[in-house]
């Protein structure tokens, strides 16, 4: 026995012209919106209602980004606007080799002043005429 296996399950079927019944809610409900803020308000406040309410109606009936409609993109940007966020910071620890590297890399200049005494000055000079002697000899 054989079955017909329905094809374009994703695609939406027209209902009202050339549009889908979720298209025609949009478009319903955004022209009643425009109707009540119209009679709520007069026409120089109501026209800076009425223009972001038609604009968010025609997108949310036309406008797809990657081929998704609108309304996934509004619910997305609605939820990371409204859910909690959570902020981590890790602080990195430095490694007490490093630190030691780098202060041992850095010269520092300290100023020694040898004291010199007249001992001193004595085994220095037998040193090096001792050094002197046995490079002498070798040669």
């Amino acid at each position: 026995m054989q079955f017909k296996v329905p094809q374009f399950i994703d695609v939406e079927d027209k209902l009202f012209g050339p549009f889908t019944f979720r298209q025609f809610i949009y478009i319903v409900g955004g022209a009643g919106m425009a109707f009540v803020v119209y009679k709520l308000f007069p026409l120089w406040i109501g026209i800076f209602l009425i223009i972001p309410i038609g604009v968010l109606s025609f997108l949310l009936v036309f406008y797809k980004i990657n081929e998704k409609p609108f309304i996934y993109y509004l619910e997305a940007a609605f939820n990371y606007f409204i859910s909690g966020k959570l902020y981590i910071w890790k602080q990195r620890l430095v490694k007490p080799e490093i630190k030691e590297k780098e202060e041992s890399s850095t010269p520092q200049l300290v100023s020694v002043v040898p004291m010199v005494t007249s001992n001193k000055l004595k085994d220095l000079s037998w040193s090096l005429d001792v050094q002197d002697s046995n490079r002498g000899e070798k040669e």
